[in-house]
């Protein structure tokens, strides 16, 4: 499947490039995602007369994304859990909380831009993940877990 990319797609290109794809993800991620649209010669007419107002709002992302990057940069977040004697949780902490833990402490940041290399948290203690922001920027949060009393 041939479509061309609406707005930068990491590991795939960026704005206006023609691409090839497996059938499945233009259908199930890229179209429905608003991030592509199918390379027809009516579509490619389309893309050729928005092209400016698309690259404008990649550009008003990237400086969005820059912007937020430089808030959280410095932050560390503290999240409380229940854990037993040997610094084991009781459950564990997954993307959805951490992402409302950094919007109660007035970061927006959506579930989707939490980065858990290594699985959910299950420990105690200071772990680093990965914030991503937009297809060009990654920061690294310093997330710390202490036990509830």
């Amino acid at each position: 499947m041939e479509v061309i990319l609406l707005q930068k797609v990491a590991n795939l290109g960026n704005i206006g490039e023609r691409v090839k794809v497996r059938s499945g993800y233009g259908r199930n991620f890229l179209l429905p995602q608003g991030k592509a649209t199918l390379a027809t010669p009516e579509n490619i007419a389309r893309f050729e007369a928005r092209r400016t107002e698309l690259e404008r709002l990649a550009r008003e992302q990237l400086v969005s994304a820059e912007e937020r990057a430089a808030a959280v940069k410095d932050f560390k977040l503290t999240i409380h859990a229940k854990a037993g004697t040997e610094g084991k949780l009781f459950g564990s902490i997954g993307t959805s909380d951490i992402a409302e833990a950094c919007t109660r402490d007035g970061f927006n940041i959506e579930r989707s831009e939490v980065r858990l290399p290594a699985g959910p948290l299950r420990m105690l203690g200071e772990h680093l993940i990965n914030l991503h922001l937009h297809a060009d920027i990654d920061v690294p949060l310093h997330v710390t877990i202490v036990a509830e009393e």
